[in-house]
C-alpha cells in the first residue's frame, strides 16, 4: 500500500477534506506544513498544495497539485465515492458547487474586512445570502436521507467530509481572523448541519484526526 506526504499551510484552509480522506482511508501519511502568513506573501495568487504518493513497489512517486484532483483520487481509491456513476457525478457536482462558493465567500470576506463600515455591512449581507442558499441545499440533501447525520446512506462519504471541512473553515479559521464572520456563520447554521458535524466528528474512521486536532461541533449546542 502506498504512503502519502501532504504539503499545505498550518490552517484548515482548503486542505481539511484531504486530511479527513487520508485519515479515514487508514493509510500512512504525514503532513509538511508551512506558515500561513508567509505562504500568502510568497504566493499572492494562491497557496499551493501538493500530495505525493510514495509507492511501496518501487514505482515512481506520483505528485498531485490540485485540491479537486487530490480529493477525488483519494475518494475513489479508498471507497468514499459510490460505485454508481450517477451518484459519483452528484457528489462531485456538490463538491464543485461548494468550492466555487468557498472562493466567492472568501473573496467577499476579504473585501469586507478592508472596507468602510457601510460597505462592510453590504458585504456581510451578500455573504449571508450566499451562505443561506448553500446551507439550504445541504439541508435538503440531509433530510432526503432521513436526517441521519450522513448525506448518503448510513456511512461516511466524500460529501460528508467536504461539508464538514467547509463548516470548520468558517468556524475555526475565522474565529481568529474575523470573529464577525464566524459569529454570523454559526448563527445561520441549521440543526441538520450541526448534526452532520457531530456525526462526522464521532465517526470511528476519523478518531485519530479528531483526537489530534480537536472538535468544534459543540459550538452549536445551546
Amino acid at each position: 500500500m502506498p504512503s502519502y506526504v501532504f504539503r499545505y499551510v498550518n490552517a484548515v484552509g482548503f486542505g481539511e477534506t484531504t486530511r479527513l480522506l487520508l485519515t479515514a482511508a487508514k493509510v500512512e501519511w504525514t503532513e509538511e506544513s508551512s506558515d500561513l502568513e508567509q505562504a500568502r506573501l510568497d504566493h499572492p495568487n494562491g497557496i499551493p498544495v501538493v500530495l505525493i504518493q510514495k509507492n511501496s513497489d518501487g514505482s515512481p512517486d506520483v505528485v498531485f497539485n490540485k485540491f479537486a484532483t487530490i480529493e477525488r483520487y483519494l475518494a475513489r481509491t479508498y471507497g468514499f465515492l459510490p460505485a454508481n456513476p450517477e451518484q459519483v457525478e452528484l457528489q462531485e457536482q456538490l463538491r464543485d458547487e461548494q468550492s466555487s462558493l468557498m472562493k466567492l465567500l472568501l473573496s467577499t470576506v476579504a473585501l469586507g474586512i478592508a472596507a468602510t463600515q457601510d460597505l462592510r455591512d453590504f458585504v456581510f449581507t451578500v455573504f449571508e445570502r450566499c451562505l443561506e442558499m448553500f446551507l439550504g441545499s445541504r439541508v435538503k440533501l440531509l433530510r432526503m436521507n432521513g436526517n441521519t447525520g450522513y448525506s448518503f446512506g448510513s456511512t461516511l462519504s466524500y460529501t460528508d467530509m467536504a461539508i464538514y471541512s467547509f463548516m470548520k473553515l468558517f468556524i475555526v479559521d475565522f474565529a481568529t481572523s474575523s470573529k464577525e464572520i464566524a459569529r454570523r456563520f454559526k448563527c445561520k447554521m441549521p440543526p441538520e448541519l450541526a448534526k452532520l458535524a457531530a456525526t462526522v466528528e464521532s465517526d470511528p474512521l476519523l478518531e485519530a484526526h479528531m483526537s489530534k486536532n480537536g472538535r468544534f461541533a459543540n459550538v452549536f449546542q445551546g
